[in-house]
Order: structure tokens, then sequence, then C-alpha cells
């Protein structure tokens, strides 16, 4: 599988939340080109306000795996994260994360503030966006739309 693969299956984690009436992100993470974590955004059905997609996926990861530290772990996911989300990601020393597209409301990898750049932090991941933007931010439009 390749970055588009898991891309994919985030994209097919997005659908489930979406159909379960949650806003539609989904994520995986992936170790050594497997999916070891997945989840959707579940924060209204869990009464959690930190059960985002990110957060539950490293949760599922760190479990299966018997260690909150995730070192050459990539995380995939369809929104840019937002600032709890990124430090969860360096506090799991997650290697690379790629997201689909942009959040001008609460993004935290460039769009509203730029934490992966923060040079003071004990670990730097690689933090990409626009990995099939297009179809994430798509999944996004149709679920707020229907919501108006």
């Amino acid at each position: 599988m390749d970055a588009e693969d898991f891309m994919r299956a985030a994209l097919a984690l997005a659908a489930e939340a979406a159909a379960a009436g949650e806003v539609p992100v989904g994520a995986v993470v992936v170790r050594d080109g497997q999916i070891v974590g997945r989840c959707f955004n579940r924060p209204i059905s869990s009464h959690d306000p930190t059960a985002h997609a990110e957060i539950v996926a490293l949760r599922d990861a760190s479990a299966r795996a018997a260690n909150y530290r995730l070192p050459g772990c990539e995380l995939y996911v369809t929104l840019e994260p937002c600032a709890m989300c990124v430090g969860a990601m360096v506090h799991a020393r997650i290697a690379r994360v790629a997201f689909g597209a942009t959040d001008p409301k609460t993004g935290a990898c460039g769009s509203i503030v730029d934490l992966p750049s923060i040079a003071h932090w004990n670990h730097h991941g690689v933090f990409t966006g626009g990995l099939l933007a297009e179809e994430c931010g798509a999944m996004l439009r149709r679920f707020f739309a229907e919501r108006r």
C-alpha cells in the first residue's frame, strides 16, 4: 500500500463518521506498511471532546503496541490536525503525518498556527498536507451542506 491507499482508508473511516452523524474525519496509524490503528471522529457519540479521529487512532495503535510511544509510525488523517491532535502526535513520537484538507478554523499545521514548526519541542515529525485534499474537502463540504 502507498500513501494514497492509506488516505483512502482514512476516507472510508470518515464516511463511517458521517453515517454516524459525526463530522467526517478519519485517521489511520501505519507502521512498516501496515495499519496498526484506526478510527473516525466520535466526540458527539462518545460525549468526549478529545475523541477526534487522530486521538482515538493513536489510542488504538498504542494499545496494540503496548506503548504510548509510536516511533517510526505514520499517521494519515483527512483533515488538518488541531492543536490538541498535533500535541498528541508529538508526544507519541509520530514520524510522519499526512493530512488531506486544510482547516481554516482550527488547523494547527499552518492554517491558523504552525505547531509542528516550533523549534523547542523535543520531537519533530514531518507534517505535510494536501494528500487527496479535494476528496477529503468534498466529503466535509457535502456533510455540512446537508446539515444547512
